[in-house]
């Protein structure tokens, strides 16, 4: 795989995976809602500093010839945090559906309080072509351990060796050496299995509106489970020999036939993104602003009677197949292949995998009330009359949540509340089947 140019202090250029999120134009989404007195000083000085030592965050996205380089910001453009006062609600939905333009910062940080100044809604928002679900957690709890150490006075970590800070390497340029000739051939297998197994995707309900965007605008549906159920959750999990992953994953597919029409089996496809940090040599941090994720897609028969946990052995032991025989890696070289060969990602559902992560540590005085992590895009396409459903899934502070993220120009939200409870119902199935007992979830 050329991967183009090598960096220089001011820029980088993209490789051929990264480039692929250029014209996707999808973000992540964190926030955190927080109770106490907040230094906006501080703050700001702390944001600064992130961005200071991740020259992505504070770059933006140029065409370079046939490519797209990364290019440091002027003083004058940098992302800088932007302060208001505005209520929590009304500022989450506003910024959900704000994107981060083209040829601007590809970060960008709102803190929005309430007027007494107690309760507050911080936001970071990084684009997907310089982070993933991992680096963007990552880089949210180090811009908070920047904002602790500045207001109790603790001196700042510094970085070792370095006069400027510097580019993250591609990911695609650490992969173990492969044979160009294999591969081509897991390429054509994996056409030719798309060939063979075409995946059914769960219509749209919506009207859609008027206007090129379909006059939706992007809406969340949530699902949480307290700290108990989702230790109840893990412990079906292990008693099943299957991971929560795979729970969640067969709960979604059952939830989506139940959304097609006819009776027996439909060929469904669930995508798992794959984390490969900690799976190349050396690993790759959390902390290093790019995209590190690769994707498996299979294919499964569900029927209105298919067994959830027969599902979930099903897609449990696939994917351990999959990490097994190394094929994360093949999937990472073929990925810019996708352009030509769309359904080699194309599933009835996408369920994300973040496992279970730590919240921000915050100073004496201040605690998150709730963190949340949702993906979000620019285009969706309310045209295509269906598409895969999205469930990011992440336990902060061990507590299991589901996001379901869409545009109400392809699903009402009365559609997607809907899917949300039978999600729940069939999780807590899940997690009250060696115990039962009051079964408590909460929903947004």
């Amino acid at each position: 795989m050329n991967d183009g140019k090598k960096a220089d202090g001011m820029h980088r250029a993209l490789c051929p995976v990264e480039t692929l999120y250029v014209g996707q134009r999808s973000r992540a989404f964190l926030s955190c809602s927080l109770r106490g007195a907040v230094d906006v000083a501080a703050l700001s000085a702390a944001f600064d500093a992130v961005t200071e030592a991740n020259p992505p965050l504070r770059s933006r996205i140029e065409q370079d010839g046939a490519g797209h380089v990364l290019r440091v910001l002027g003083e004058d453009e940098r992302p800088r945090l932007v302060t208001r006062t505005g209520d929590e609600e009304e500022a989450y939905a506003a910024e959900l559906n704000r994107p981060l333009p083209v040829g601007g910062p590809l970060s960008r940080a709102v803190l929005v309080s309430a007027p007494d100044g107690e309760s507050h809604l911080f936001l970071l928002v990084v684009d997907h072509t310089i982070t993933d679900g991992h680096s963007s957690i990552a880089l949210h709890n180090a811009l908070w351990d920047r904002y602790r150490a500045l207001v109790e006075g603790e001196p700042a970590a510094e970085a070792a060796g370095a006069d400027l800070p510097r580019w993250p390497e591609p990911v695609s340029r650490l992969l173990p050496p492969a044979d160009d000739a294999d591969t081509a051939k897991y390429l054509d297998d994996r056409i030719e299995r798309t060939r063979r197994h075409p995946v059914e995707l769960v219509p749209y309900d919506a009207v859609p509106g008027e206007g090129a965007d379909g006059g939706g605008h992007i809406e969340v549906r949530r699902l949480t489970l307290d700290a108990d159920l989702t230790t109840r959750l893990r412990r079906t999990a292990r008693g099943s020999g299957v991971s929560v992953h795979a729970l969640v994953a067969a709960t979604l597919l059952a939830t989506a036939r139940r959304r097609l029409d006819g009776d027996g089996s439909r060929t469904l496809g669930c995508l798992s993104p794959v984390d490969l940090r900690s799976r190349l040599s050396p690993p790759v941090p959390a902390s290093a602003p790019v995209p590190a994720v690769t994707t498996h897609l299979q294919t499964l028969e569900v029927s209105e009677t298919s067994e959830p946990l027969e599902l979930a052995r099903a897609v449990h032991a696939r994917l351990g197949d999959f990490l097994s025989r190394g094929d994360h890696f093949h999937e990472m070289r073929i990925t810019p292949e996708i352009p030509r060969n769309p359904a080699l990602q194309l599933a009835t559902v996408i369920a994300t995998n973040m496992g279970v992560v730590p919240g921000p540590r915050l100073p004496s005085g201040l605690r998150a009330a709730d963190v949340r992590l949702v993906p979000a895009r620019e285009h969706y396409f309310p045209q295509a009359g269906r598409s895969p459903v999205m469930a990011c899934v992440v336990s902060f502070e061990g507590r299991l949540a589901i996001e379901f993220p869409h545009s109400t120009a392809c699903y009402s939200p009365a559609f997607m509340r809907a899917f949300r409870d039978d999600v729940r119902a069939g999780l807590l199935r899940f997690a009250t089947a060696a115990e039962p007992g009051d079964a408590r979830a909460a929903t947004g």
